[in-house]
């Protein structure tokens, strides 16, 4: 059964770095790796078309260049998707939408094997994270699912105002604060500023800490990273392919579009455009 790097790394207590892809791609994967500086790449499922082959693909890209996979899905699919993907190799899962205790319990359930005492759904499965039919249903198997590191995300009202009660579920390891969801929640939609969801974010960072969980923050770029790290944040998700490849299409495209109509319009093209959390 191949190590879980991410879980290592929290049970040693370093700091991780992590990035976002959308796209299913593998090749992304191999070029991030080659980049030597993340321990995991998050693939944002709520958001993106897949299939299973992509799971499977994706998972071989993540041992080519050992690094943790992390799949967020999307609610009323929780143990299917998370299922498939740890099948896949992937060793992480972030779910979204957690409201209530019920959820989170839900959340767990969904990656742990069905053993007494760990209140786990899963039984034995013939998928690429068992050698298709070398360890299913072994004693290795079942540390394997006990060792996916899981993640929630805290970003409806109802989930921050029980905030101890969820993080007090055991097996819930990562925290990740999402300003957009919450601040719609509170009908607050596109505000993520407001005083109110900044007070809800670091309520969540706080009470994490305070319970021996690991807040993790999303970032667009390193340069809002600071205030996080001086609240004691040790990890962080940087960057989405998606707003890359827009930030780098938009102000080349436009910087190139000024030189062609005459230097003097070069300094009005458009900056990225930056985003924080979401």
């Amino acid at each position: 059964m191949r190590p879980n790097r991410l879980r290592q790394k929290l049970n040693a207590g370093e700091p991780t770095i992590g990035t976002h892809i959308l796209s299913s791609w593998p090749t992304l994967v191999e070029l991030i790796g080659d980049a030597e500086n993340y321990d995991y790449v998050e693939f944002t499922a709520e958001y993106a078309p897949f299939t299973m082959h992509d799971l499977d693909n994706l998972g071989r890209a993540f041992e080519l260049k050992n690094l943790a996979g992390m799949i967020k899905v999307e609610q009323k699919q929780y143990a299917h998707q998370a299922m498939r993907a740890i099948g896949s190799g992937f060793q992480s899962v972030l779910f979204a939408d957690i409201r209530t205790v019920a959820d989170a319990e839900l959340c767990v359930a969904a990656v742990r094997a069905e053993t007494p005492g760990t209140g786990g759904r899963l039984g034995v499965g013939m998928r690429r994270d068992v050698g298709t039919v070398l360890e299913g249903g072994s004693p290795a198997y079942v540390d394997a699912l006990n060792e996916v590191v899981i993640a929630i995300m805290v970003e409806k009202r109802e989930c921050v105002e029980d905030l101890e009660a969820i993080l007090s579920v055991p097996g819930i390891d990562m925290v990740q604060f999402g300003s957009s969801d919450y601040s719609m929640s509170l009908g607050l939609t596109g505000q993520r500023s407001h005083p109110d969801v900044v007070t809800a974010e670091r309520k969540t960072i706080e009470t994490a800490l305070k319970m021996g969980k690991h807040p993790r923050v999303e970032l667009a770029d390193i340069s809002g990273a600071k205030p996080y790290l001086e609240m004691g944040v040790k990890h962080f998700c940087i960057g989405w392919d998606v707003r890359i490849l827009y930030n780098w299409w938009r102000t080349n495209g436009a910087g190139m579009r000024a030189m062609l109509m005459g230097e003097a319009a070069v300094a009005h093209a458009p900056q990225p455009v930056k985003t924080g959390t979401y």
